[in-house]
């Protein structure tokens, strides 16, 4: 603990000082909960999203017998080629205090292709592999919620325990020492009064 002046005006500024940690305090108690709320929330939804993604994945079982064929297109003809990634749809949102991306789309290349070129299951492999880019995008953007929501909750949980810990005590100490260095003082001041009075009676008697 830092040394501390032991006067009137140090005691009024420890007394501030004390009303604003004290004030400030609860606001960061509520951030803190408000955090851990959505955190909680978001995991779930990611959990949620992370078990969509594993089934869509897991669904293409059927389809390796027919993805097979693929092999046998030209390299221009792939069906990988025919599902090309072009933006990614982000919107801001604020959350708790924290700004954070929310996935709106995932857009692709308009890629004209001719129907004679392949069997009838491409058209539904083409629209099961853009579904899963785009759960794949927004399963990323949802890690990206959770770790800017707990980097902010790390500071925020710092920042409760620096007051609760530190400075609040760190006040409250700094306040009762003052009062009693000032208290000791108007102790001896009364009693250096009374001695210099009875002296100045006995001078006179």
């Amino acid at each position: 603990m830092a040394s501390v002046k032991l006067t009137k005006n140090e005691l009024k500024k420890q007394k501030d000082q004390l009303k604003q940690f004290e004030r400030y305090l609860p606001t960061l108690q509520l951030k803190k909960q408000q955090l851990q709320m959505v955190i909680m929330k978001s995991i779930a939804e990611l959990e949620s999203k992370e078990k969509e993604y594993i089934s869509l994945i897991d669904g293409l079982d059927d389809w390796v017998a027919v993805f097979a064929e693929n092999a046998l297109f030209s390299d221009d003809k792939k069906i990988e080629n025919l599902v090309i990634p072009d933006k990614v749809i982000y919107a801001q949102d604020n959350i708790a205090g924290v700004c954070v991306p929310v996935f709106k789309e995932l857009t692709f290349k308009d890629i004209v292709y001719d129907v004679a070129d392949y069997p009838l299951w491409v058209d539904e492999a083409l629209i099961r592999m853009r579904e899963i880019a785009r759960l794949g995008m927004l399963l990323k953007t949802l890690r990206k919620q959770v770790e800017l929501l707990n980097r902010e909750l790390r500071l925020t949980s710092q920042r409760v325990n620096l007051f609760e810990k530190v400075k609040i005590p760190e006040a409250k100490e700094n306040i009762r020492k003052i009062d009693i260095y000032l208290g000791d003082q108007q102790t001896s001041a009364v009693v250096r009064g009374k001695i210099a009075k009875k002296k100045r009676q006995g001078a006179t008697a």
